[in-house]
């Protein structure tokens, strides 16, 4: 199973560094679209990501439109992750998904409005949270949702027991 973790035009490098470092940890791809709220040299974004740069797969575009038309939503299992999402995101059967895209919009306006409005009833997904509330920490939401994906996957190629002390003795 692959997963590809997309982040429309990030504002936050430490957000980014984040997400980074889960994608290496799960073995996600990361898609980075521009434009980016920041350099990807910069060394806040590689410090949230500490060493684990050299073992993610980044793939990078110019506009959401370029993306979108190498990577069509009809074509592709791609899921919109949005507060205003109609579906909660544990409702998706990723079960028999071989691919899955999930794609984040910028921390402070979301994904494009046209682009929820168009897929509102398929494809967008939601976390459930108080109504009181903007939303959660987008780092805290890939992660969130890219454990579901993985966890209905049964975690497939992660470590299930760590062998830490084993390794110890």
């Amino acid at each position: 199973m692959k997963q590809h973790i997309v982040m429309v035009e990030p504002e936050i490098p430490q957000n980014t560094g984040n997400i980074a470092r889960t994608c290496a940890i799960t073995g996600a791809k990361l898609h980075l679209v521009r434009p980016l709220g920041f350099s990807i040299d910069e060394k806040s974004l590689k410090r949230a990501g500490l060493d684990y740069w050299d073992k993610i797969e980044i793939e990078e575009h110019n506009s959401l439109n370029e993306f979108l038309q190498k990577y069509k939503p009809e074509e592709n299992n791609m899921f919109f992750a949005t507060t205003k999402g109609k579906t909660k995101y544990t409702d998706i059967d990723y079960s028999k998904m071989e691919e899955v895209f999930v794609l984040y919009g910028k921390e402070t306006k979301g994904l494009p409005e046209d682009l929820l409005q168009k897929y509102l009833d398929k494809k967008t997904i939601r976390i459930p949270m108080l109504p009181t509330l903007r939303s959660l920490n987008l780092s805290n939401s890939v992660a969130i949702i890219t454990y579901e994906i993985l966890r209905q996957h049964n975690f497939e190629d992660l470590q299930g027991i760590s062998t830490y002390f084993d390794d110890k003795n």
